[in-house]
């Protein structure tokens, strides 16, 4: 992501953003919402001047617009982000237009701008700096590659080579092939990860057959494969050697920590109520909010209180794993620095 502050005084202003991935879709899918007001230039129906009473053909030609946004929509398998609303500034005034943002679509948003806004556009502005990290889970006879999105793993292809299990060498050599041949154009870190000695030796393997890539790797014993072992990379903190700034794995560590003062009783609050509370009494030291809840008025003002009294504020996505945890026990949660009755 590209970000570009235009014009700002006391947190209202407008910020020119050019995402560049999917996952810069995904971060303004949360950035932008209902009643703010996005500018961009787009493709409108226009009719085509004739010396005729009725136009021969409509065209369709860029124009600037100023939409009133009423809805967004992140659609991940079309790599698009949907942003509907009304017409405020260029042509058509008060029709209806919808923009189909895509990687390299510059919009510009002017709204108030929450400290938690600005905080997802600098890690989104961060993560650009790297590429996006890869994760093979390797066994016998199967390998799954996963991409790892700012919103969580993303499955990209499974590769198989004779059967799982009782491999001899010439099918262990053909599976670590392709393999290769699959990842073999990936820019930024690989982590190879599996159980046994399978994922060592195919470690091994790309350490000679591609020695540019084995300098972004590393292999990382698991007890799970396939998406579990994601998810233990993961929970290691191993994308912390790898990344500055993923964001997933705080998220893991955050939400195994509520879970637990929970099982033992311990110094935490969950449920919008009970964060909310929290907040008031000035207990709360990190409070995790579900993505979900973003474009919900209750939770924007416990939100807007835990920011005031000096609490660290985290969006967990729903994507992945943490998220759909702290979403199961009513989208928030909160640590805190004593408990409270």
């Amino acid at each position: 992501m590209k970000a570009e502050v235009r014009e700002m005084k006391r947190q209202f202003g407008e910020i020119r953003l050019f995402p560049e991935t999917l996952d810069d879709l995904w971060h303004l899918s949360h950035l932008v919402g209902p009643g703010d007001l996005v500018f961009a230039t787009t493709f409108r129906s226009v009719e085509a001047a004739t010396d005729k009473l009725r136009p021969e053909k409509v065209e369709k030609r860029p124009v600037r617009l100023g939409i009133w946004v009423e809805k967004v929509e992140f659609h991940q398998h079309t790599n698009r982000l949907r942003i509907a609303g009304i017409i405020e500034s260029g042509v058509d005034v008060a029709a209806h237009h919808t923009l189909n943002v895509e990687a390299g679509f510059e919009i510009s948003v002017v709204k108030r701008w929450r400290p938690v806004d600005c905080e997802r556009i600098r890690r989104a502005v961060d993560a650009s700096a790297y590429g996006v990290v890869h994760v093979v889970s390797v066994e016998e006879g199967e390998a799954q590659i996963y991409r790892l999105r700012q919103f969580g793993p993303e499955w990209v292809t499974t590769v198989t080579a004779g059967s799982s299990k009782g491999a001899d060498t010439g099918t262990r050599s053909a599976l670590f092939e392709k393999t290769l041949d699959t990842v073999a154009a990936v820019t930024g870190p690989l982590v190879v990860a599996g159980p046994g000695f399978v994922k060592d030796e195919f470690a091994e393997y790309v350490k000679v057959r591609a020695p540019d890539l084995a300098g972004r790797m590393v292999a990382v014993e698991t007890r799970r494969i396939g998406r579990g072992a994601v998810q233990e990379v993961i929970g290691q903190g191993i994308l912390d050697r790898l990344l500055g700034d993923l964001h997933l794995a705080r998220e893991v560590a955050l939400m195994d920590e509520v879970l637990v003062r929970i099982a033992t009783e311990g110094a935490v609050a969950y449920g919008i109520d009970e964060v909310r509370k929290a907040v008031a009494y000035g207990a709360a030291e990190t409070v995790l909010v579900a993505d979900t809840l973003l474009r919900d008025d209750e939770a924007t003002g416990v939100i807007e209180q835990a920011e005031r009294v000096n609490a660290t504020v985290v969006v967990l996505s729903t994507e992945f794993e943490p998220g759909e945890r702290l979403d199961a026990i009513g989208g928030a949660a909160a640590l805190l620095r004593y408990k409270i009755e």
